[in-house]
């Protein structure tokens, strides 16, 4: 999915000062349930409900937990039973008109490859309920040290998914219209008449973080499955999962069913689950297929960066940074990638010296 952010300037576009900022929050929240961000103590973020215009925050680094939450929970009840009525019932989901406000481009992106996850094969109709009527308005962000976003080709200006995109400027933001639904929500919100003053737009270049252009990252993988990389990230690690259950793009679940103390009635819950868990990938009679960390990290940063890519041709990581700026041990996923790229780099130097 290309970046559009070489199309802001053929979208139409009106100021927001403060005060019009905050009066269409009010708006949104008369239309549907509002989820934005708000502050989580005194440097962290998270995506809730809105019930405060002035408690929404729309700069921001990233939230604590993706988008994801809203439509996978991290604990769901699938079905109920009755043994002795042999009966079971399912919790009734309805679609629910919510809009997601202050969204960085890389979330939409993590939620357009989970669209892709759970529409193929056979469609998986809880999510797909919760995600019907929802509409996105973005925001712009600044890069941080953690951000991998635009190295892996998600544009921070990358308006795909998106009905509104907003971009601060001073005294207020630029709201660009994307979408015929973002269009009606202006109109009835009478924003008035959009500017057509020229857009500016900084195409300084950046410093890209990765020491090879993403494309090539598949190609890569495809010769480092047994780099020395992998044991000397899993010094480090400890197994802790944080990475796998803030990742906006994993959703492996697990499936339990829990018995009432009657021995009668019980429930059949999901669970979040990750492959850096240790008993993910235990069966019967206690075997592991991934024991050690070191496999558990290299399947992970595989489904990433090849299996997945191999289906779809996108890679499924979107640089959120989030298994970085929250892992305990300090590992980064950019110097992980650093390395692996190192260690290819030297593999074809190795082989080009033996011919």
């Amino acid at each position: 999915m290309n970046s559009q952010y070489k199309n802001l300037s053929e979208l139409k576009r009106y100021f927001f000062d403060q005060e019009t900022a905050r009066r269409f929050i009010s708006f949104l929240m008369k239309k549907a349930e509002v989820i934005a961000p708000h502050s989580k103590g005194e440097k962290s973020f998270a995506y809730q409900v809105t019930t405060d215009p002035d408690q929404v925050v729309l700069n921001y680094p990233r939230t604590i937990q993706p988008l994801k939450k809203f439509f996978l929970p991290p604990r769901e009840t699938l079905l109920e039973y009755d043994l002795e009525k042999n009966a079971i019932k399912k919790p009734e989901l309805e679609p629910k008109d919510r809009i997601f406000l202050g969204v960085h481009s890389y979330d939409m992106k993590s939620i357009l490859l989970l669209d892709y996850s759970f529409k193929k094969g056979n469609p998986e109709s809880n999510y797909l309920t919760r995600r019907e009527k929802s509409v996105f308005i973005g925001v712009s962000y600044q890069s941080d040290e953690y951000h991998l976003a635009e190295d892996l080709g998600i544009d921070i200006h990358d308006v795909s998914g998106f009905s509104l995109f907003l971009d601060p400027v001073e005294k207020g933001f630029l709201v660009f219209e994307v979408d015929e639904v973002g269009a009606n929500l202006l109109n009835e919100f009478d924003a008035g008449l959009p500017i057509d003053t020229p857009l500016e737009q900084d195409f300084s270049e950046r410093k890209p973080k990765l020491k090879m252009h993403h494309k090539r990252l598949p190609q890569i993988f495809e010769h480092i499955y047994h780099s020395p990389v992998w044991k000397k990230v899993a010094e480090r690690c400890v197994g802790c999962g944080t990475c796998n259950l803030l990742c906006a793009t994993c959703y492996c679940f697990d499936v339990r069913d829990e018995v009432e103390l009657n021995v009668k009635e019980g429930k059949r819950e999901r669970y979040w689950d990750g492959c850096m868990l240790n008993p993910f990938a235990e069966v019967a009679g206690g075997e592991n297929f991934r024991p050690t960390l070191d496999s558990r990290t290299r399947h992970r940063l595989y489904r990433k960066f090849k299996y997945l890519t191999e289906q779809t041709g996108e890679l499924h990581c979107v640089g959120c940074g989030r298994c970085s700026k929250y892992c305990p041990a300090g590992i980064s996923l950019i110097e992980i990638v650093n390395d692996l790229i190192d260690d290819y780099n030297k593999q074809q130097k190795q082989a080009v010296t033996l011919v």
